[in-house]
């Protein structure tokens, strides 16, 4: 892993540590730049085993939430077994060649799966308090140390991997970490940005024999593409005015609409 690799890791994990929204915190991670400088500094090709390890960073969250919220493990700790989870995971995917076209249908069908189960657990989920996605022990100098000598440690392990290597969760170790409060909710937004990865993979996989310029720069459309339709009905939504339950001087007022009534002309 270059020095380069190791700086971009540290921005992305610092970025995260700062944000108080969990679902820019996903968003932010989910920005394929580790994916991108991975395959220029390796030079290795996007094949079906690339596109099979963005279920592996979904598996690597999944491992790390289960292990630290239901089993009670040291985020450390469960930051070891969802990286196991990954090696494994890796180890098996390169085991067997896997055509790319296999590959991008049966994990798009996984992710189409994965949301419609999400969604309807969520309908019957209880609304959670929020908690202080920001809130630790660390100075902020103390902080950036801790993480920039974590991602160097977590690149020099993702060299191990031969093409696994482009989807390893490099700074995902670290975010895991930030993240430990919310991570049941981190896992779930980051699953539903992860089919922007996946366009991001396809973009570069179906250009990459012309120009390796050219292939990121289509991957990097498809992966704005992709988000942009994830993200923008939730813009839309967001964007709704909706009136606050208080009283106003007069009048009857709703709590999500005010009536206005034209005044009849007398004689």
């Amino acid at each position: 892993m270059t020095w380069t690799a190791v700086l971009l890791v540290t921005a992305v994990v610092w970025a995260v540590s700062v944000l108080r929204s969990v679902r820019l915190r996903a968003f932010v991670y989910s920005l394929p730049l580790p994916m991108t400088l991975a395959l220029v500094t390796t030079g290795h090709r996007v094949e079906g085993a690339q596109v099979l390890g963005v279920v592996g960073l979904n598996l690597f969250f999944v491992t790390v939430a289960v292990t630290h919220r239901r089993l009670r493990w040291p985020i450390l700790l469960a930051d070891l077994a969802g990286v196991a989870a990954y090696v494994a995971f890796s180890a098996g995917v390169l085991a067997v060649p896997l055509p790319f076209e296999a590959a991008l249908a049966g994990t798009v069908a996984l992710w189409a799966l994965t949301m419609l189960l999400l969604r309807r657990r969520a309908a019957g989920a209880p609304e959670q308090e929020p908690v202080d996605a920001r809130r630790d022990g660390l100075a902020a100098p103390v902080k950036l140390v801790v993480i920039f000598v974590g991602a160097l440690l977590t690149g020099l392990l993702g060299e191990l991997l031969r093409g696994m290597v482009v989807t390893f969760p490099y700074s995902g170790v670290l975010v895991a970490v930030e993240a430990r409060r919310q991570l049941v909710e981190f896992s779930r937004h980051f699953a539903r940005n992860s089919l922007a990865l996946v366009g991001f993979l396809a973009g570069c996989h179906y250009l990459q024999d012309t120009s390796p310029g050219l292939a990121l720069a289509a991957g990097w459309a498809a992966f704005a593409l992709v988000a942009a339709a994830l993200h923008l009905p939730r813009a839309g939504a967001l964007l709704r005015i909706e009136w606050p339950p208080s009283r106003l001087t007069s009048g009857r007022v709703s709590a999500s609409r005010i009536s206005l009534r034209k005044p009849q002309q007398g004689g």
